[in-house]
């Protein structure tokens, strides 16, 4: 017996099934945001004190590049991860949706550890772990809905990227 089949819901109507299925989805949408929103408050005070002061490649994007990327990429994520609830009588979502919550959560620590704690290295350690999550959810994922899988990639570009930026701040401070 499978964790997922211990924690399957009871049967539904077919309506009850509809209407908390899109009730789920609007719910994990407006976590992806949360999180984008508290990552921003974040880094918005070390983002215009302590961040200019550190060592940036020539590659680093202009600070108002990371407002619209990032709700983008959290939308796609929220609907991504919507996609897989949607599939929930399935009996395989139980990892993709554990492997989204905890891409989710090492996404939120990001911003905390770099901007928050003003530790580089500490972020890069978490985006490393965030990147390895992404990925483990964006295989999982996959195996539910290709559509939600290839609506992660733009985000595990991202956050490659970001490894990469935050990689060289690291390199430079050493």
């Amino acid at each position: 017996m499978s964790l997922c089949t211990l924690t399957r819901p009871h049967p539904q109507t077919a309506d009850e099934h509809r209407k908390y299925s899109w009730g789920g989805g609007v719910v994990i949408v407006a976590a992806c945001l949360a999180v984008e929103a508290i990552g921003r408050m974040v880094a918005e005070g070390s983002g215009r004190s302590w961040y200019p002061g550190l060592p940036e490649s020539v590659w680093t994007p202009p600070g108002w590049v990371f407002g619209p990327v990032l709700t983008i990429l959290y939308v796609l994520m929220g609907v991504a991860g919507s996609l897989v609830w949607l599939a929930r009588d399935r009996d395989d979502v139980c990892c993709p949706l554990t492997a989204f919550a905890i891409q989710l959560a090492a996404g939120l620590v990001w911003p905390v550890l770099f901007f928050g704690l003003q530790n580089p290295l500490l972020g890069f350690v978490d985006v490393l772990v965030l990147w390895f999550a992404v990925g483990l959810t964006v295989t999982q994922v996959l195996g539910v809905s290709q559509l939600a899988g290839w609506l992660l990639v733009p985000y595990w570009g991202w956050v490659t990227y970001t490894a990469a930026v935050n990689g060289a701040i690291v390199f430079r401070m050493t």
